[in-house]
């Protein structure tokens, strides 16, 4: 787990809770110790500076260009996104999701809200979801499978063999099935 900024406490207790082995990665050499990482929601632009003053964008495009499997919640879904709209000056990526996002698509933080989704992947019942600031994926890449979208058909989650991002935050609500899938796709590799 990322643990540079952001709610790496709850995705932490989720993780642990399904048994998972979970380091806290702030130095490259603690990357060399996991089998998958996620990325944590938070503020995209503050992780993509701590990583670099930090020494870990190298490192962390390097473990996903080798097949690391990676997570993203909200800031960290824009972290792995290839393209990013509305990014502020100078802010970049690890990349290695073909998908454009949108930061903060959906307004500021009294924007924020709830929903239901329907996510074939994970099965009945919805998934409750939590947006905060969040983004959206506008453009899907080749590849790349569309796991939930909102009712109007605006995309929220995506998964590669690899790679899985959310737009929104399960780690809050107590929905495991999303960090379930992760570990399955850890185990996979």
């Amino acid at each position: 787990m990322l643990a540079l900024q952001g709610d790496v406490r709850e995705h932490a207790s989720v993780l642990r809770d399904l048994g998972a082995d979970v380091v806290l990665v702030r130095r490259p050499e603690e990357l060399d110790q996991v089998d998958g990482l996620v990325l944590p929601g938070g503020e995209s632009s503050v992780i993509d500076k701590l990583s670099r003053a930090f020494g870990m964008q190298r490192p962390i495009r390097g473990a996903i260009e080798s097949g690391l499997p990676v997570y993203g919640t909200c800031a960290g879904l824009i972290l792995l996104a290839d393209r990013i709209t509305d990014g502020i000056e100078g802010q970049q990526t690890f990349g290695g999701l073909d998908v454009t996002v949108q930061r903060n698509a959906f307004g500021s933080q009294v924007d924020s809200f709830e929903t239901d989704l329907h996510v074939p992947a994970l099965g009945a019942p919805p998934v409750h979801a939590i947006f905060i600031r969040a983004p959206l994926v506008r453009d899907v890449g080749e590849g790349v499978e569309a796991l939930a979208s909102l009712d109007d058909g605006r995309v929220v989650a995506v998964r590669t063999a690899r790679m899985l991002g959310t737009s929104f935050h399960p780690e809050v609500t107590g929905e495991r099935r999303f960090h379930e899938l992760f570990l399955d796709m850890v185990r996979a590799v």
